[in-house]
């Protein structure tokens, strides 16, 4: 069921803010620093994992001084979830890849399920070399064991939104990374 604007806000006023907006720039800006010490000289092509990493996308690009190109891939288990099922690619970029150092931005590192798809992917695909970077890494085993290269923040294993995270589809756009109480899931 679909919810209400009504829902939604109350979703929002009863969550926990877990990192202030100040906390995430700061973390942005540490990023992109230990990013260009790895891939500055290398022409890297940046795949923005869709729809949650526009936002960490968009912000750390304008922090990144060198070339590099952008594209997109296009992977989801949640679709409005609040629980991951199984994964479903909805686009996948191929020639842009082969010979090519690749970095991955997402938005969050949960069970790793998405981005180890992602980097097989691109592995498979011909890529020269292959980093990953989250804003958000959940404090939690991961059983395919996968592990971000670079990683903004890490958090507790709750339920978050902001930032590019999503709430059943909304609250993307709030300021900061916000954990949903409890009734809410």
């Amino acid at each position: 069921m679909e919810p209400t604007l009504g829902d939604i806000l109350a979703v929002r006023e009863r969550a926990e803010l877990i990192v202030p907006a100040g906390e995430v720039d700061l973390a942005l800006d540490r990023l992109a620093q230990e990013i260009a010490a790895v891939l500055g000289g290398q022409n890297p092509l940046v795949l923005c994992v869709m729809t949650g990493a526009v936002v960490i996308t968009g912000a750390l690009l304008m922090r990144l001084d060198f070339p590099l190109r952008l594209d997109y891939v296009h992977a989801t288990r949640y679709r409005g979830a609040t629980q991951g099922g199984y994964l479903r690619w909805i686009y996948r970029p191929s020639a842009a890849i082969a010979g090519q150092a690749v970095l991955v931005l997402d938005d969050i590192l949960d069970e790793g399920v998405t981005l180890a798809a992602i980097l097989e992917a691109c592995r498979i695909e011909g890529a020269r070399s292959i980093h990953s970077a989250v804003l958000v890494e959940k404090q939690r085993s991961r059983p395919c064991g996968v592990q971000a290269d670079f990683v903004g923040v890490r958090v507790p294993n709750r339920y978050l939104f902001g930032c590019g995270l999503d709430y059943k589809g909304y609250l993307r756009n709030a300021a900061g990374i916000f954990a949903i109480a409890d009734r809410d899931l």
